[in-house]
């Protein structure tokens, strides 16, 4: 089993991004369905009732969809991202955990962990003078050490901050509202985040975006 290759490797191979954002975005979706549908789907599978509330059944809802989301991965380029494995390891973790115990917490932590984590490991890769986004985007864009080295930088910060965000939200709303702001609000606000991260991108890209690179 292959994880995420070097930067610039040359037998790197990509799939078609409608379908990656698909397996990325597809379990938070199953996970925002089985929720909001959670009793209906109970009644229409009994067993589903035995895990407790809708929660809990969107909680065993997303560690199927995200352990079929990285088989599907896998069996499409014959690796695995690293991002999405260690996000997959968590939700199966705190989400086995959330229904051993029948506790919510363990799924409400899991954004604060995952977040944490990545924060942690970007600005540690740092300190040790690796700008591992690369390892993450270097498919998508091409930019100097600079560029890569604050892209980083700044991702490093932006994950601490959304772990800061889960922590506010879950302990100060409503379980309902914190799903919907797992899946309606902590996305647009990476996507506002992405977004203006271009004006770097473009001034230390090595190929001028919106040219196809070889």
């Amino acid at each position: 089993m292959e994880f995420e290759h070097d930067p610039n490797a040359p037998d790197r191979e990509e799939i078609n991004p409608l379908l990656k954002l698909a397996l990325e975005l597809g379990p938070l979706a199953v996970f925002f369905f089985a929720n909001a549908r959670g009793e209906s789907l109970a009644k229409l599978f009994p067993a589903l009732g035995d895990l407790g509330g809708p929660l809990f059944v969107a909680t065993a809802a997303f560690m199927v969809a995200i352990t079929i989301s990285l088989v599907v991965s896998y069996v499409l380029t014959r690796r695995l991202p690293v991002m999405p494995v260690v996000t997959g390891v968590v939700v199966l973790v705190f989400g086995g955990l959330t229904l051993y115990l029948h506790d919510e917490l363990f799924i409400k932590l899991k954004p604060t962990i995952v977040n944490a984590l990545f924060g942690a490991v970007l600005l540690g890769g740092l300190l040790f003078g690796k700008s591992l986004l690369g390892y993450v985007f270097d498919s998508v864009f091409k930019l100097d050490a600079e560029g890569w080295r604050k892209l980083t930088l700044r991702w490093g910060l932006f994950f601490f901050f959304l772990a800061v965000l889960n922590e506010v939200v879950w302990r100060s709303f409503s379980t309902d509202f914190w799903v919907s702001f797992k899946v309606f609000g902590m996305m647009p606000i990476t996507f506002l985040f992405t977004l203006s991260q271009l004006p770097l991108i473009s001034k230390h890209s090595l190929v001028p975006l919106g040219e196809k690179r070889d």
